[in-house]
């Protein structure tokens, strides 16, 4: 069985700016090069699991529209994860004190006021893997840098990090391809 995980297109947003949940949408020519890109590399008759996140929902569409043997289904524990109060800020104006807040409880803190923790991510995206293993079947995610992070956790029999260290540090550039057998 095989997982392919695939990262939305850049946003059309500012560098730098945290915005996890936010419904941004994604640069229309990168989706266009993206899906283009992506049509060649997938096998015949993939389901397809998509965030409803719009940057995520376009991709697949345009992705469908060359290939369409894949089948889309939205699935609302592929979206991004929710960092409440600090949605729409630039990372930099967030301060070192509020990082360290939740750095120092990484599983159980929430990032910002109203964010979700990663324990809610780790535990949403996990009952995603459990159920496309229970499947037997080949699969693709369209989503989100964290929830990719999240499923390379679990691929290692990680349910939960640690602490922030035991996160993964892997470059996931926008329109990034990564396999999981």
């Amino acid at each position: 069985m095989r997982l392919w995980l695939v990262r939305h297109a850049p946003v059309a947003a500012a560098a730098g700016l945290c915005y996890g949940a936010s419904d941004l949408a994604a640069d229309a020519a990168a989706t266009r090069a993206a899906a283009r890109a992506l049509s060649g590399q997938l096998p015949q008759g993939l389901a397809l699991g998509v965030s409803p996140l719009q940057r995520c929902e376009h991709l697949a569409q345009v992705l469908q529209a060359l290939r369409p043997d894949l089948i889309p289904r939205t699935d609302a524990r592929l979206r991004e994860m929710d960092f409440g109060a600090w949605e729409g800020r630039p990372w930099r104006d967030i301060g070192r004190a509020e990082f360290d807040r939740w750095l120092a409880d990484f599983a159980d803190a929430p990032p910002g006021a109203g964010a979700e923790t990663v324990r809610a991510l780790m535990a949403r995206v996990g009952a995603a893997w459990d159920e496309w293993r229970a499947s037997g079947a080949d699969r693709v995610w369209i989503t989100h840098a964290g929830v990719i992070r999240a499923a390379l956790l679990l691929s290692r029999g990680v349910r939960l990090p640690a602490s922030a260290a035991d996160w993964p540090a892997e470059a996931l550039r926008p329109a990034t391809l990564v396999e999981i057998r």
